[in-house]
């Protein structure tokens, strides 16, 4: 009868654990879901992040000089500390993003495009100073607020443009006009049987 009991409940911890497993959304490498999640990364940071009008607006030191010369100090003091979490909210954006694109790119891009070694280390070493450049960033606002450092804001949104530019090559074969031209490729040169 113990023997009995025993294996009825190794036979349920069997089972359990294959319910769990099987309920668990396992990543594949080479997912569609990355290669949804690394587009919709760098359209994010393309279209929403670091465009530069949305930047220049962020980071305008006329908007405080307007507000420095029309109204109280309390003011002021709001304005500033508005504007600084409207600039680190920016800043954390930016840098989730890049580390959406870095995640792919490490785990990922190797099944879809044709990566040199030297091509994917280079984009390492420019994730890795692009990462380094967003901390910098951010402690910048922290300390000084949205107007103290507009050199480091300038220099971390030109890299995170041009990495934003290499993912995007990386990433071409997912445009429509990609597809098709794949299509009209493969139609030309069938597989061999």
């Amino acid at each position: 009868m113990i023997t009995l009991v025993f294996f009825l409940l190794i036979g349920a911890a069997l089972l359990f654990s294959l319910f769990l497993f099987a309920r668990r959304a396992a990543r594949v490498e080479g997912s569609a879901q990355a290669l949804v999640e690394a587009k919709q990364a760098l359209h994010a940071l393309q279209g929403e992040l670091l465009p530069p009008g949305l930047v220049d607006r962020i980071f305008a030191r006329q908007d405080f000089e307007f507000v420095a010369s029309s109204t109280p100090r309390q003011v002021q003091e709001l304005f500033l500390r508005e504007r600084k979490k409207v600039a680190a909210c920016w800043a954390r954006q930016v840098r989730a993003g890049v580390l959406r694109l870095m995640n792919f790119h490490l785990g990922q891009a190797r099944f879809y495009a044709q990566l040199s070694l030297a091509t994917e280390m280079k984009l390492a070493v420019n994730f890795a100073a692009l990462l380094l450049a967003c901390r910098v960033m951010q402690f910048a606002l922290y300390l000084g607020g949205p107007f103290a450092a507009p050199g480091i804001v300038a220099r971390t949104v030109g890299n995170a443009a041009r990495l934003c530019e290499t993912s995007e090559k990386s990433l071409a074969f997912l445009d429509p006009s990609g597809l098709d031209a794949l299509s009209k490729d493969s139609a030309r040169h069938p597989a061999a049987s």
